[in-house]
């Protein structure tokens, strides 16, 4: 019997986090046990009543109290995750495909058997599609050049298992044996880039990062309007968007930045504030599509 402890977070999207809830039941068949560990983020609508009657296997809520945002919120989840032979995270905002999870752990299996290694140090990420128009909008990502360290592109799902740099953090399978050697997420960012920074973290540890064949599920991509990349908006309200925690904030700009993009790390951090200080248009730094440039 295979354990997989589910990591998720939410802050008052009940139906949302319900029907996601509700993707996740039979998943990974009888011969995998299932349970989630749910952070609830200070939500006020009902969001832990809810999926405490939405999933009828066992399932643990943490709360906090609205500030904690998805890196804190998920590494609260796995400081609870008790015995597990896989983490998987998923966004709440996720629906999974019938045969997702098995998918995730078949792959996993199918790159154990053609390295040879009985428990390889291998994080096999879903690609995800729009619930409308079926473009895939998060997946793995990898850099566009060596000589642009804070720059990644998307990488389409295949009908193979696709070997990437670094992932999005919305349906990603993550063995015990990368979390001993890695860790968990670091809760230090406020909400963003924990997920890019697991997947470069992992690749620096002697990990593969991997996409598992087609996708294995929906979770549209989160609109630009009304964020701090949105040119529409005056100069003053994008830095204060930008800043705050779903935006750049520079705290976590700055770990990330100092952690992998190398010696020029200080010019890759100051860059997006001054591109935008400037007029420039940056380029959307979202999970999803996602790109980053310095």
């Amino acid at each position: 019997m295979r354990k997989v402890a589910v990591l998720m977070a939410c802050h008052n999207r009940r139906e949302t986090t319900v029907r996601c809830l509700h993707s996740l039941i039979g998943q990974g068949g009888p011969e995998v046990l299932v349970r989630v560990v749910l952070t609830d983020d200070g939500s006020t609508d009902g969001t832990s009543d809810a999926a405490r009657h939405a999933w009828p296997g066992h399932l643990t809520v943490l709360r906090g109290c609205g500030a904690l945002y998805w890196a804190k919120a998920m590494a609260l989840a796995a400081s609870a995750a008790g015995d597990y032979d896989f983490l998987l995270w998923l966004n709440d905002d996720v629906i999974l495909d019938p045969g997702a999870l098995s998918q995730l752990l078949e792959t996993y299996d199918s790159l154990a058997d053609s390295s040879g290694c009985k428990a390889p140090h291998t994080i096999v990420a879903g690609g995800l599609r729009d619930p409308r128009t079926d473009a895939v909008t998060y997946s793995g990502v990898q850099r566009h050049s060596r000589w642009r360290p804070m720059s990644f592109r998307t990488v389409d799902p295949a009908n193979r298992p696709v070997r990437v740099e670094t992932i999005n953090g919305n349906l990603v399978l993550v063995p015990r044996s990368v979390v001993g050697r890695v860790g968990q997420i670091d809760g230090g960012f406020r909400h963003g880039l924990a997920d890019f920074d697991y997947g470069l973290r992992a690749n620096s540890h002697g990990c593969a990062v991997w996409v598992a064949p087609g996708t294995l599920g929906t979770c549209a991509r989160n609109s630009g309007k009304g964020q701090w990349t949105d040119s529409a908006l005056p100069v003053r309200e994008r830095l204060r968007l930008m800043c705050s925690p779903k935006g750049l904030p520079p705290d976590s700009w700055l770990r990330f930045t100092r952690r992998h993009a190398g010696r020029m790390w200080p010019v890759y951090w100051l860059s997006p504030y001054a591109r935008l200080l400037a007029g420039a248009v940056p380029v959307r730094p979202r999970r999803g599509a996602r790109v980053f440039v310095g």
